[in-house]
């Protein structure tokens, strides 16, 4: 059992908040990633804390899930598109995420902002001049609710209307402007191809769920992504001006700050564990919140590792964590007869962090390759 740090000694002078160290913060965050110790909450509930996850890449949430569950399989998360208790929708920072169909009705209004500076700011200024979003998002939305279309046949379509506008930017406005999900089967395991959109209410039916506020999304952010500061909110969802909804909730928060003097903020009752807690080794997916949701990305990936793992053309590679950091990176191939897990590490392993990711590899390789008869996992040389 994990204990919270409490120690006045580290209180700073002058009675300002207590310093939490870098190992500190990693281990609060390891824990609120149910990645300290895999969680058996239910499925839709460990979506919910976790606020989503990145769907970029389909099969990453299958991966970001086994990592943090006991016993889940891939069929878990494939039955739930199917029941359409979760979707892939375009949510935090204007990404694609896969959120239960509770949170797409509840988040996406208070997002809407977020996307809205996509459109203004969008590679189409002089397509967009003077047009009427609202009537383009109707004819879009009318469109979509007949049946799903993707991106560019989407445009054609809303060119029929207005033919002297670029397909590509009419599309644009109707998929930033109002919730739409892609309709599987693209996002569940191993299905590609092109995605076919269509409208979140005709997809769920009317919301049954309250918009959340700016406050809600401030408390749930910090349960599963704190201590925090306001900039790391920022990023984590692309929102801005949170100053002043930190200043709101200030009574309701703990605060803290980082080795450099930070301000974090913090809900009063989540893990904050020691840090020399012990931690597994862990596989982390491609575009994993873990890595993108914090202005300072220290508490779990240096800043030359970061360069590694965070490509110039926006890829964010899989990792894998040791002592809780990241320390390599790692991909699957496949062959019909076999499934290699490759990992790369970014300096010598000892005997048994090499001993404890062989060991996690073949469990990651029994749930995401068990059609394959033949399964291994190869360490690549320290580059």
């Amino acid at each position: 059992m994990t204990q919270e740090v409490r120690s006045p000694r580290r209180a700073t002078k002058g009675g300002l908040a207590p310093v939490l160290s870098t190992r500190e913060l990693n281990r609060a965050l390891l824990q609120r990633q149910f990645l300290v110790s895999r969680t058996r909450r239910p499925l839709l509930e460990v979506i919910e804390h976790l606020i989503g996850l990145q769907a970029q890449a389909g099969n990453a949430p299958y991966v970001g899930l086994w990592t943090r569950m006991e016993d889940f399989k891939l069929e878990d998360l494939t039955r739930a598109y199917e029941a359409r208790s979760v979707v892939r929708a375009s949510m935090m920072r204007s990404t694609q995420h896969l959120v239960t169909a509770r949170d797409c009705h509840a988040l996406r209004p208070v997002l809407q902002p977020v996307l809205d500076r996509m459109i203004k700011h969008s590679p189409f200024p002089r397509e967009l001049e003077g047009l009427d979003m609202a009537q383009v998002f109707a004819e879009g939305r009318r469109l979509m609710v007949e049946e799903p279309l993707s991106a560019a046949e989407l445009g054609r379509r809303l060119q029929l209307k207005w033919p002297d506008r670029d397909g590509a930017a009419l599309s644009m406005v109707v998929r930033m402007a109002g919730a739409l999900i892609t309709v599987p089967p693209f996002g569940t395991w191993g299905v590609g191809g092109e995605v076919e959109f269509t409208p979140a209410d005709s997809w769920l039916g009317p919301s049954k769920a309250p918009a959340q506020s700016r406050e809600d999304v401030v408390l749930r952010y910090l349960g599963a992504f704190g201590p925090a500061s306001v900039k790391d909110m920022q990023q984590w969802s692309g929102m801005i001006h949170l100053g002043e909804v930190f200043e709101q909730l200030r009574p309701r928060l703990r605060t803290f700050r980082d080795e450099q003097g930070v301000e974090l903020f913090d809900v009063p009752d989540a893990p904050r564990p020691h840090g020399d807690t012990p931690v597994p080794v862990r596989f982390i997916p491609d575009f994993d919140n873990l890595l993108l949701s914090h202005s300072d990305r220290t508490r779990i990936i240096s800043e030359p590792h970061r360069k590694r793992v965070f490509t110039l053309n926006g890829i964010i590679r899989p990792t894998v964590l040791v002592d809780g950091f990241v320390r390599g990176m790692w991909k699957l191939e496949r062959k019909k007869a076999q499934a290699l897990l490759r990992v790369e590490p970014f300096a010598r392993l000892s005997r048994e962090d090499r001993d404890a990711l062989t060991e996690e590899g073949m469990r990651l390789l029994s749930c995401v390759a068990s059609d394959v008869a033949s399964h291994d996992v190869h360490f690549a040389p320290v580059s």
